[in-house]
Parts: C-alpha cells; structure tokens; sequence
C-alpha cells in the first residue's frame, strides 16, 4: 500500500501533467484555425483545376504523342507513394492510420506483383514505416512548414516527383494523407497524382448535341503542358493542408482527452489519499486508546 508521501507526490505529478495537456490543447486549437481555414481555402480552387483538366485531358487519352504526365508510360509495374504524415507525436491516432493504410497499400500492389517506392513526408511516418519497409524509401522530407506552410514546400517535393517520373523511376504515382473532416474526424485518403486520372464517363465533348463545345487559347496541348505541372503542385499543398489542420485537430482532440483522463485521475488519487490518511489517523487513535487503557 503506498504511503501518504507517496499518494501526495502522485497527486502533483498527475496535476503538472494536466497543466501541460491543457496547454497543448489550447496551442493546438488555435494553430488549427488558421490550418482549417488555408485547407478550406484551397479546396475549391483544386475542385476547378481539377475539372479544367477533366474537360482537357481526355482528347490525349488515347494519342500517344501527348504529355507523358496525362497519358502516362503505359504501365503501373512501378508505385510511388507519397506518405503525409507529421513531425511531432501526441496527437491520437492521426499518424496510426496513415502508417496502417500505407501498409495495407504496399502489401496489396507487393501482391499484385508490383514494386512499391516510398516518399516519407514527416518523422513518424517514416519512423514506422522504415521498420519493416526501410529499403523501399527513396527520399524522405522533415520540419516541412515551419514555421508556415507554404507553396514552395509543396514546390519542393513536385520538382522531386516530376525528376524521377522523367528519369522513368516510377509508372503511377498517389498520395496518402488524412483529409480534414473535424476536429474529431479525418478521413484517410489515397489520391492518384501521376498520370492524371481518367473522368468518369460523360458526354462526348465532340458532339454538341451530347454536351457542351469548348474552345482553347492556346491550344490543348499547351495548355495541359502548364496546367498538369501545376495542378500537381497545387493537389500536393492541398494534401500538405488538409493534414496539417488534420494533425492539429486529432492533437487537441487527443489532449483534450489526456487533460480529462488527467482529472479523473486526480480524484481517484485523493479519494484514495483521504482513506490512507483516514485509516492512519484511526489506526494511531486506536493505539492511544489501547495504551490508555493498559495503563
């Protein structure tokens, strides 16, 4: 049974613990403000470049002198993910899920007969992930954003992307990161980066009867040159947000958390306290009383 120093010393450690944890919380729910609202910011405008590109691509599709980018190498043996996890830990399961959804990714093209290489953007997902896929990472990537998250971070891992699809190092190339939903909920995604995805079917855009007409300046093929570059810088800093703010919602939500586990522990400690020392106090009476009457 601990004695009543030792409940005491328990008590206040528990007590600075939550101090910290509550400060945490507050940190994080201020810096997931402005991560919320860049995230939030970029979305639309990565729906409509995305759409510009579902309107031009399809006319390379099936022309084999178009942009390498949109049409690809013509194969998928070679996977490049890109895996978007964070720096720092104490924030619940958010780097977890991303670790456990890689994995499962790899295994399943390893599978398939596929071979898988590794761009680890964050310590902890490179951490884990170097434990049993170490040979796989070809580049990894820290302290990206700080102290702001930029365009030129994003920049930073497209020219590296773009250097080793044109050195033929890869056929497919995705992202994986966890897309903000809430403060409690992120969505582990999986996107296709390189080539660009083909558009679900629709209407010929050749037969205006079935759709609409469109005319370029310039033509297609200029403009997809500029435009897929971009696009995949831009889908590469919207990833970067939506898992910054993710990173800063599941840490204040985790803290929140700890500072609450924090309090029910405090109490259970001096209820247990207050018995010791009820029990103490009874116990020396009890002896007082004895002696008293054996006198």
């Amino acid at each position: 049974m601990p004695s009543l120093k030792d409940l005491k010393n328990r008590i206040a450690s528990v007590k600075s613990t939550q101090k910290i944890t509550a400060a945490m919380k507050m940190v994080a729910a201020s810096k997931l403000r402005r991560a919320q609202e860049q995230a939030e910011a970029t979305r639309p405008y990565a729906e409509r470049i995305s759409h510009m590109l579902e309107t031009v691509a399809p006319y390379y599709y099936d022309v084999d002198t178009g942009p390498r980018l949109v049409i690809g190498t013509g194969s998928d043996a070679v996977q490049l993910l890109i895996v978007i996890t964070s720096d720092r830990g104490l924030c619940g399961g958010f780097n977890s899920s991303i670790v456990r959804e890689s994995r499962r990714r790899i295994q399943q093209l390893q599978a398939d007969g596929k071979t898988v290489k590794l761009i680890c953007v964050g310590r902890k997902g490179r951490d884990q992930l170097k434990r049993d896929y170490g040979k796989l990472i070809v580049h990894s990537y820290e302290d990206l954003g700080k102290p702001r998250l930029s365009f030129a971070d994003a920049e930073t891992i497209t020219e590296r992307v773009l250097a080793m699809y044109e050195g033929g190092e890869y056929d497919v190339c995705s992202v994986v990161y966890n897309r903000f939903k809430s403060v409690i909920s992120q969505i582990v995604t999986i996107q296709q980066l390189v080539p660009v995805p083909a558009p679900p079917p629709k209407a010929s855009l050749e037969n205006p009867d079935e759709g609409p007409t469109y005319e370029f300046e310039p033509d297609e093929e200029t403009l997809l040159t500029k435009l897929v570059p971009r696009n995949l810088s831009f889908q590469i800093y919207r990833a970067l947000l939506e898992s910054a703010a993710s990173e800063q919602g599941a840490r204040m939500s985790a803290m929140d958390n700890a500072t609450r586990n924090a309090s029910d522990m405090i109490n259970k400690l001096t209820l247990n306290y207050n018995r010791t020392r009820q029990a103490v106090i009874t116990k020396e009476l009890i002896e007082i009383i004895s002696g008293a009457e054996a006198l």
